[in-house]
């Protein structure tokens, strides 16, 4: 897809009971996706780790998530950067005018960040923490 993302990478699942394949839309999004992916590992000058990018509807509920959830879509990213705590790659994510739709802290141990579902879609830019107390503004 990108120098350094692979299709394989963004459609990997550990819930390999179910199938994970996109179709040429969600194909589409994932390309999309790799490319803003792009922009943040420049951004960050460091390699990221995606734990978790397209979920099918049986993976997505699997692991828990909403059905309406950007991941669905081919839109959204679970990420870890060696060397940086999340809390650290959201501050950058925010500062650097990067357009995402959102920026998430996840439970201290991972980040959350998605594209407008379409490209048309203006991003919303919004930045929150999730973890134990629920979800709240990322302040």
């Amino acid at each position: 897809m990108t120098e350094h993302f692979t299709l394989e990478e963004l459609t990997f699942t550990n819930h390999r009971e179910f199938d994970n394949t996109p179709n040429e839309v969600q194909k589409y999004q994932l390309n999309r996706l790799a490319n803003f992916l792009e922009s943040v590992r420049a951004l960050l000058g460091k390699p990221i780790l995606i734990d978790s990018a397209f979920r099918s509807l049986a993976v997505n509920r699997a692991v828990g998530s909403s059905d309406k959830s950007q991941h669905r879509r081919g839109c959204a990213a679970d990420f870890r950067v060696p060397g940086m705590t999340p809390n650290e790659v959201v501050s950058a994510i925010i500062k650097s005018g990067l357009p995402y739709d959102q920026v998430i802290r996840e439970f201290d141990r991972w980040t959350h960040v998605s594209i407008p579902n379409t490209e048309d879609a203006a991003p919303r830019g919004m930045a929150l923490i999730i973890d134990a107390q629920g979800p709240r503004i990322y302040a």
